[in-house]
């Protein structure tokens, strides 16, 4: 029984190997819409150079529409079940719409790093979000890492923005619970559909809104003013974030699971913290290193507790050496059964 179970595992191990190595392009794509969302912020700083909070946001969305649906016209994209339109309508308004524009009003008084707190706190709800969603919980291991990689993120941000409550932290925390809802029921439309087109058809399907909001806050916001930057940002925001970082995100998710893909974005405060200093010139603060490598380390406790959870629960547990099956004896000399008595396996048998 012990050779049995040994081989048993050994091979189960190996299955979870190649389950984790599959895996892996899925936590790539994750981590490069990690990175195309770190440049969301000081790109939308950029923007807001040219145009109003409003026009920007309905622009951003106007124009990574026109991508999206080219490429949903280049493949012959079939238009989604009607069972598929509610989560699509989710991720339209919170990660389409409400993100966008709640955190593009918030940078308005609120500095790129203070506004980078959303961001620490997003994987967390994420995760919570997605299990209260599939009733589909992460293991015990995985929650004190999470919340030790949100609690430092959140300590860094805040303690370098201040740290009170002010009308951008209303908008930030807003977009953070929009933002995750929309993650989360993105991530389970891309384990049934493409993970870009799901973003995509939440682009057209905001189509509509966003087209005539454009027209109208152009035409009632300051008048626009035309830069370099403000037209880079502008860009950037529409193909950079709202497209290819929302399309290799879901992919992502879809591939790796909401919650593991969800841990990445811890690192995103961080990089945004480093397009600020680059782009924009902000000082770099200098706990920013120590930060750094305690996120990198949290992060490596989540991936580590779903896999050790993940393996647990399909390796059995092996046998001692001459050890009988459960539910036997040592004494394996067949005895009579009294009469009367059930066979075994039916309800009037209690023995476990």
């Amino acid at each position: 029984m012990r050779r049995d179970n040994s081989a048993i595992s050994e091979s189960t191990v190996a299955v979870d190997a190649r389950t984790t190595a599959r895996s892996r392009p899925g936590l790539l794509l994750a981590a490069l819409g990690v990175l195309c969302f770190s440049l969301t912020f000081p790109s939308t700083v950029w923007g807001l150079q040219s145009f109003g909070p409003w026009s920007l946001v309905c622009l951003r969305c106007v124009l990574a529409t026109a991508v999206a649906g080219a490429f949903l016209r280049a493949v012959r994209a079939e238009v989604p079940v009607r069972a598929h339109w509610a989560g699509i309508a989710v991720v339209a308004g919170g990660g389409v719409l409400g993100f966008p524009l709640l955190t593009t009003l918030a940078l308005q008084t609120s500095t790129t790093a203070h506004s980078a707190v959303v961001v620490g706190l997003l994987p967390l709800t994420t995760a919570l979000v997605a299990a209260a969603l599939s009733g589909v919980w992460p293991p015990r291991a995985f929650w004190p890492a999470a919340g030790a990689g949100a609690a430092i993120v959140l300590a860094f941000t805040l303690g370098q923005g201040g740290g009170g409550l002010t009308r951008g932290d209303v908008l930030l925390f807003a977009a953070l619970l929009v933002c995750a809802a929309s993650y989360a029921e993105g991530g389970r439309l891309a384990a049934v559909m493409p993970g870009w087109q799901v973003s995509a058809w939440a682009l057209v399907a905001c189509l509509p809104l966003t087209a005539a909001g454009a027209v109208v806050a152009l035409c009632l916001e300051h008048p626009v003013r035309w830069s370099g930057q403000g037209i880079a940002g502008l860009v950037w925001v529409s193909v950079g974030s709202t497209f290819v970082g929302l399309f290799v995100w879901y992919r992502g998710m879809a591939e790796t699971g909401v919650a593991r893909a969800s841990q990445l974005q811890l690192a995103q405060p961080l990089l945004t913290l480093v397009w600020s200093a680059t782009l924009l010139g902000e000082a770099l603060p200098a706990a920013a290193p120590l930060a750094a490598a305690g996120v990198v380390l949290c992060i490596a406790g989540t991936q580590w507790a779903t896999r050790a959870s993940r393996t647990a629960r399909s390796c059995p547990r092996e046998e001692p050496a001459n050890t009988p099956p459960r539910g036997t004896s040592a004494d394996t000399t067949p005895r009579e059964k009294p009469a009367g008595t059930p066979p075994h396996g039916t309800p009037a048998d209690t023995t476990f």
